[in-house]
């Protein structure tokens, strides 16, 4: 397989990075660097495991899934390759065939697989026939799907192509395919899907900027996939229209006069109810706004944009400090999917996966800005939590909504009890495809010759430090454990800075805001020795700095204190008033009924019973459980109490569950 070898490249939720030709005054980019997950060779354990499932279960399965609903049929029939109708219900589904191309690129990037390579080429063949002579690109539109199905949603305007961009997908399909055909490029070095998504990026510049047409979306992705083709394609018009896009938000509210109107709602809806840059509370659909937060810092870092910077620091404060979950979890409301006021965060949350990945991606943006260790802090505890929750351990069931809580009787998930298979809207389960291959890309990050370790799993790698090659290999049994061991292997010295990150939870901060304290405060700080000696470590933003002129045989060991944590929520969190939450190390915790005599809602857990760590191998793959003591009040008994993570729930029996647990204090 032909590698994209002669660029230095970086592909990171939306986020890629290639060397420019030219020379742009105005521009710049983040002033830290990511190490790609390409150059992160994920060895063993938690995430290698799930790595591995993705790549041999989750993709396969999920383009199984896009033949068997007609997902791919609809490029076949769009392109006269045989005759059919628009199959499906969503005018987006489009986009998930493109994000399960991304996965498999992605895969493809981390190991050869040539049949894997030759499907993706059918694929692109049919989006070649498909395509529209002048580069649209959009199924629904062209099979006519409006004029046979009468409840096909976020289609489009029969009026005309992009005229109803603000409530159909047709921009939002269109990012998601420049991400695919970016990371297709990257892992192929075949250039036909990359002209695919080059074409109808040139149309909608086209229309947008030449003829002054005033598109923008609905539903934001496509200002990211944008970006990425500008990098790519060191052509500054994608760039551009991506600002463009986000420039033109903010018409909602001064076009719809009162939210009681059902449009003047959608503008809250699609943070259309304001310029972007004067939005300063997270509201709407949650998934939109982490995509549009995203690439808001995109457009920060690139074109030096303070006005998007702060509206990105502000809007950033107010989600960590009045709106996030204990998971990790964006959005509160079931009916909007979205953002509800401040501090509405009821236990029967919203929670999308997709959402989780987007906080993801936007607060990897947000350290990449700042440097600081509380934008990791946050994307660790969505990663470990809301985020891989939604992925089964088989890799074949999903969940949409992430709740915290589950009577065992009601339904969730679009309908489904617990788990599914899949979805009608399957932008889940899509979206894990793509994003499980890239974890390893969250690992490092290098500014000059300081190099930050961000997170905590078995990998090898080299980064380049001043043209210099620094190796290094994690070894360690995180989550479940708290030492990290970092090995140098280089035989030449590389005189660098290694910036540590001392995670929130091993430093008594649960979150960095108020919104989640913790009940007691531990005494263990974190140690760390070189070469078997104790290093005193100085801190900076989060970061312990660990000198030194590293060479082969050099051995660095962290322990972070992996103590059992109560966590409280702040007063105005009615949902939690009595209740508590139980954290080890990056994983919360939660009550299943399977493992408590079918109690979890109605659990108190007994305070005067300290909680133990104990791993269990033959559960859930292996999993480190909590037990203690507690009691119900119907009937009236004492009882031994076991949690396990919140991510391995729903694997067994269909059972109550429960993150918050009353408390006897």
């Amino acid at each position: 397989m032909k590698r994209i070898c002669q660029f230095f490249c970086l592909s990171l939720g939306g986020l890629l990075m290639l060397p420019s030709a030219k020379v742009f005054a105005q521009m710049s980019d983040y002033p830290i660097r990511p190490v790609d997950f390409t150059e992160v060779s994920l060895t063993e354990g938690f995430w290698r495991d799930r790595l591995n499932t993705v790549s041999d279960v989750t993709i396969p399965y999920a383009f199984q899934k896009c033949e068997e609903t007609g997902r791919i049929n609809n490029f076949i029939y769009a392109g006269g390759l045989k005759e059919g109708k628009f199959e499906g219900d969503f005018g987006f589904d489009d986009s998930d065939v493109y994000k399960i191309m991304e996965g498999a690129a992605y895969s493809l990037m981390l190991k050869e697989n040539p049949e894997l390579e030759a499907y993706l080429d059918t694929l692109v063949s049919y989006l070649e026939a498909a395509q529209e002579d002048d580069g649209y690109l959009y199924t629904s539109w062209t099979l006519k799907a409006n004029e046979y199905n009468d409840f096909i949603c976020c289609s489009y305007d029969p009026s005309g192509r992009f005229e109803g961009s603000r409530l159909s997908h047709e921009l939002y399909n269109a990012g998601h395919m420049y991400e695919a055909a970016v990371a297709h490029y990257r892992a192929t070095g075949k250039d036909d899907f990359l002209n695919i998504a080059i074409r109808n990026a040139d149309l909608i510049y086209q229309l947008c900027v030449e003829e002054g047409k005033d598109y923008y979306p609905g539903h934001q992705e496509i200002e990211i996939g944008l970006v990425k083709l500008y990098r790519v394609t060191e052509n500054e018009k994608y760039l551009e229209l991506a600002k463009l896009f986000l420039d033109r938000r903010g018409k909602g509210l001064r076009t719809y006069e009162n939210e009681e109107n059902h449009l003047a709602t959608h503008a809250l809806y699609s943070q259309d109810h304001q310029p972007v840059t004067e939005q300063r509370e997270a509201v709407g659909h949650s998934v939109r706004a982490a995509y549009m937060y995203s690439s808001m810092a995109d457009i920060a870092a690139i074109m030096g944009d303070q006005a998007y910077l702060e509206a990105s620091d502000k809007l950033w404060e107010n989600i960590v400090s009045k709106k996030m979950y204990v998971t990790g979890g964006l959005g509160a409301g079931n009916g909007i999917e979205g953002f509800d006021v401040e501090y509405a965060l009821p236990n029967d949350a919203y929670a999308e996966t997709c959402a989780a990945i987007a906080n993801v991606y936007w607060n990897h943006r947000m350290f990449l800005l700042h440097g600081d260790s509380k934008y990791i802090d946050v994307l660790e505890r969505t990663l470990y939590n809301g985020l891989i929750a939604g992925l089964s351990m088989e890799g074949e069931t999903f969940f949409y909504p992430n709740p915290l809580e589950f009577n065992g009787e009601s339904t969730f998930n679009q309908g489904a009890v617990c788990r599914s298979e899949w979805f009608d809207c399957s932008c889940c389960p899509s979206n894990l495809s793509r994003f499980v291959p890239s974890v390893g890309g969250y690992v490092y990050a290098v500014d000059n010759q300081e190099v930050y370790v961000n997170l905590f799993m078995n990998n090898r790698t080299e980064v380049d430090v001043n043209d210099q090659k620094l190796a290094l290999e994690q070894v360690t049994q995180y989550p479940w454990e708290g030492d990290v061991s970092i090995r140098v292997n280089n035989e030449q010295p590389v005189q660098a800075n290694l910036m540590i990150r001392i995670p929130g939870w091993s430093a008594n901060e649960a979150v960095p805001s108020d919104l989640y304290t913790y009940k007691d405060k531990s005494q263990k700080a974190t140690t760390i020795k070189v070469n078997g000696k104790a290093y005193k470590f100085s801190q900076q933003k989060g970061y312990a700095v660990v000198e030194g002129n590293w060479k082969k045989g050099d051995r660095i060991d962290i322990q972070f204190s992996m103590e059992i944590k109560t966590v409280l929520s702040h007063e105005k969190i009615k949902a939690n008033t009595g209740k508590v939450a139980v954290e080890r190390g990056p994983l919360v915790y939660c009550a299943e009924g399977v493992d408590n005599d079918g109690h979890a809602m109605d659990l108190h857990l007994d305070s005067q019973s300290p909680m133990k760590a104990n791993y269990k191998k033959d559960l859930l793959n292996g999993v480190t459980v909590l037990q203690g003591r507690g009691w119900v009040e119907s009937p009236n008994k004492k009882m031994n109490v076991q949690l396990i993570p919140y991510y391995a729930w729903s694997h067994r029996d269909i059972s109550p569950m429960s993150v918050w647990l009353l408390h006897d204090e």
